[in-house]
């Protein structure tokens, strides 16, 4: 959002800073007023609070301030609906195509325009297949991508492999990628790559734009699973577009939906849709294979009619509150260094997310057992709270390294106990209130006397002094 604030048009800034002021958006300083009497000392927002006759520094500084997600989401609607092409790729036409249909369903997903709000008018973003020749009206062209990210020393991710292949899941394309920075870690566990895979690469990004170029028209459906994440390294934004972790979604059946609806994965839609893994535990991803996994996902929708919903067994149930997630994990962390971090006594495994941003990155503990994981965090000693979802988190603080200065993450359920029970969100609420209130009078009480205060956020907890 930064990285798009920083680079939209300054009638775009003033748009948003009332539409929040309207629906009282709140930073860490504040609503609007209250952000201009902490950030300018000097005007305050007595004498100038008018967005529209502020600089455009001032505005980005209090929309950066902005965390809650359901804020950041209605900011990337109003922006994206400024996009007209995005206006008429997203209403429904009289003579759509099943392509069309799901193009549509991909872009009035709930989590489509926080996903897809790119930086597109930075120097080195291209807005891809404008201006180009349609296709024939008869055939729409569908592509699908997939890349393969490496972390670089800045704390960016690089993109080191790019595949597509067409509707006939013949590979178009299948490059190789030079880094814009050293490399810190190649995460060959994800991507199979070593620094001896890429020495000879001499492609860069802007290649890999033109190439793909090549094959794009303003008809041309872009295909891919979390597409928004391979362009977001590639920097191009395209207006047509088909998510399957957005098209396909989990079917609850009977149960009450847990608090964070999570996206199926392209393994598991390969198991239930097309009947294989493409993504064995312990093997290495292949961008090709991802690519045309998609793809024949899609085209089972297309062909075959299969239903865009998939069952959610109990077991997968089980496996979420067999896990614990950690976010907010600084990029300088190593995830070897996250061993022990959540628990020193009960045996688990730190898998880090292949998905990470500029700063941060997240990872999963997995544990033999619900009861394990749920003892683990129970033994985990810091304030209990919630995350914006309402699942229960605790901040935890990791020691400093020789080349780290000490920080602080967070730790939460992947799943509350009663989701699959009868409880309702009221009783869920409840329960999690009584359950910080007594752990402040156990807990709260007795730290004070020997810590002072830390403040992150909405959250407190403690640092001991030394």
């Amino acid at each position: 959002m930064e990285d798009v604030l920083a680079t939209a048009d300054g009638k775009a800034l003033v748009k948003l800073v009332k539409l929040g002021q309207k629906n009282a958006f709140k930073g860490e300083h504040g609503q609007w007023k209250e952000f201009l009497d902490f950030f300018d000392k000097q005007l305050g927002s007595s004498s100038l609070s008018d967005p529209s006759k502020r600089h455009r520094d001032d505005l980005v500084a209090f929309l950066t301030t902005l965390k809650k997600k359901q804020d950041l989401q209605l900011l990337a609607r109003v922006l994206k609906l400024d996009n007209d092409l995005f206006e008429k790729f997203r209403k429904r036409s009289p003579d759509e195509t099943a392509e069309q249909r799901l193009v549509r369903m991909t872009l009035t997903h709930d989590e489509y325009p926080l996903d897809y709000l790119f930086p597109s008018y930075a120097e080195d973003w291209v807005v891809t297949g404008l201006g180009k020749k349609k296709m024939e009206s008869t055939k729409i062209e569908m592509i699908a991508i997939d890349c393969e990210m490496v972390l670089c020393g800045d704390g960016s991710e690089a993109v080191v492999r790019v595949a597509a292949v067409d509707r006939d899941l013949k590979v178009i394309l299948d490059e190789f990628v030079k880094p814009h920075q050293p490399v810190v870690d190649y995460r060959t566990f994800v991507t199979g790559l070593t620094s001896k895979d890429l020495e000879k690469a001499t492609l860069s990004v802007v290649d890999i734009q033109e190439k793909l170029q090549m094959f794009l028209s303003e008809d041309t459906i872009l295909v891919g699973q979390s597409l928004n994440n391979d362009l977001k390294v590639l920097k191009m934004d395209h207006a047509r577009v088909i998510d399957t972790s957005l098209v396909f979604k989990y079917n609850y059946g009977g149960t009450r939906k847990p608090l964070r609806l999570k996206r199926p994965s392209l393994n598991y839609l390969c198991k239930c849709i097309l009947g294989y893994e493409v993504q064995k535990e312990g093997v290495p991803h292949n961008c090709v294979h991802d690519a045309e996994a998609a793809m024949k996902l899609v085209l089972a929708i297309l062909d075959n009619g299969v239903e865009t919903s998939v069952p959610l067994s109990k077991e997968m149930l089980e496996a979420d509150k067999s896990r614990l997630y950690l976010h907010c994990i600084p990029c300088n962390v190593p995830y070897e260094e996250l061993n022990g971090v959540v628990s020193r006594d009960i045996p688990h495994e730190v898998k880090p997310s292949k998905k990470q941003d500029r700063h941060f990155y997240s990872a999963i503990v997995v544990f033999k057992s619900p009861e394990e994981a749920n003892q683990a965090f129970e033994n985990i000693a810091g304030d209990l709270g919630e995350d914006s979802t309402g699942l229960s988190q605790k901040q935890i603080f990791l020691e400093p390294s020789s080349s780290r200065l000490g920080s602080y993450i967070f730790v939460r359920k992947m799943v509350e106990e009663d989701s699959v029970g009868e409880a309702s969100a009221e009783e869920k609420n409840a329960s999690s209130k009584k359950r910080k209130r007594e752990y402040d009078s156990k807990e709260k009480t007795r730290e004070r006397h020997r810590c002072k205060p830390f403040r992150r956020g909405k959250q407190r907890s403690y640092v001991k002094r030394r």
